[in-house]
């Protein structure tokens, strides 16, 4: 059984540096890919960034591009998100996600993602 357990999070000035971090277990995540995701009060669950796991091929949402950075550490079987130059728009819950999948594609629906962390709170003061 895949689990995702996401830390990292806390309140933070507009401007500031968070990373999160989604610790991985249960599965060799080669064929995987990690998406993270945000949801906000009152609004949908949208599609931050995500990674393929061997190929490290990487896909952000244009609201974050030069901001945020996906990476991941094979070894420690986990993948973080440095988010910078913090805004108060991106005050959310964030989750990290997994899908099991050969191609490159990086997925960005919520629905096509098949396990799910517990979430880490950001919250961007202004």
């Amino acid at each position: 059984q895949v689990q995702l357990v996401e830390s990292g999070g806390g309140l933070v000035q507009a401007g500031g540096s968070l990373r999160l971090s989604c610790a991985a277990s249960g599965r060799t995540f080669s064929n995987y890919y990690i998406g993270w995701f945000r949801q906000a009060p009152d609004k949908e669950r949208e599609f931050v960034a995500g990674i393929k796991w061997s190929s490290g091929v990487t896909a952000y949402t244009d609201s974050v591009k030069g901001r945020f950075t996906i990476s991941r550490d094979n070894a420690k079987n986990t993948v973080y998100l440095q988010l910078n130059s913090l805004k108060p728009e991106d005050t959310a819950v964030y989750y990290c996600a997994a899908r099991r999948s050969s191609s490159n594609r990086i997925r960005m629906l919520p629905s096509e993602y098949d396990y799910w962390g517990q979430g880490t709170q950001v919250t961007v003061s202004s």
